[in-house]
């Protein structure tokens, strides 16, 4: 098993995406990429700590490969938004990549220069690619927090559309169990 960390927005939405793929075993939100030791929710919602809201994603690379999910990563979400996806605005929405090591930055990198082009004129991508350090669990309530509260306004109006979006877009990767 391997494990990719991802900030692309909402932490829900994140999730519920990778969790819909095939191989991925895990997903669980999170805090990285700041200055604060254990982070809560309210204090990288304030803007307090330079934490990103990220997940961990566990998959096996037998069954999904790191290209698959930076492809999905990239495909579900603006990476060309500064601090922002939708109303969500905020550094802690900030679009990035915590690599692990120098093989998942150059893959990054590579499909950033793939992507860029097919752009419209003068959009450029400002994902963040930044080496792993800390990973701290969010609290236990964000857990699946899509699959619990699909009846919550942010869920209806936010999240499902853009796992409708990824189920069309990229539905060879999809579970069949999430179709």
């Amino acid at each position: 098993m391997a494990q990719a960390v991802f900030g692309g927005g909402c932490f829900w939405c994140t999730e519920a995406i990778f969790r819909m793929l095939k191989g991925v075993s895990n997903v669980e939100p999170g805090y990285a990429g700041g200055t604060m030791a254990y982070p809560t929710y309210e204090r990288v919602s304030a803007g307090m700590t330079g934490h990103a809201e990220v997940i961990r994603v566990t998959y096996d690379p037998a069954l999904i490969s790191h290209e698959d999910l930076l492809t999905v990563f990239f495909g579900s979400h603006d990476p060309t938004t500064v601090n922002q996806q939708g109303n969500d605005i905020g550094e802690q929405y900030r679009s990035v990549i915590f690599y692990a090591s120098n093989a998942e930055k150059a893959a990054a990198e590579k499909l950033i220069r793939d992507i860029e082009p097919t752009l419209p004129h003068g959009s450029r991508i400002v994902t963040q690619l930044t080496p792993l350090s800390d990973f701290y669990p969010a609290e236990g309530y964000h857990k699946n927090y899509y699959a619990e509260n699909r009846s919550a306004p942010y869920c209806e109006l936010v999240i499902e559309p853009k796992v409708e979006k990824v189920r069309k877009r990229f539905t060879a990767l999809i579970n069949p169990s999430a179709r």
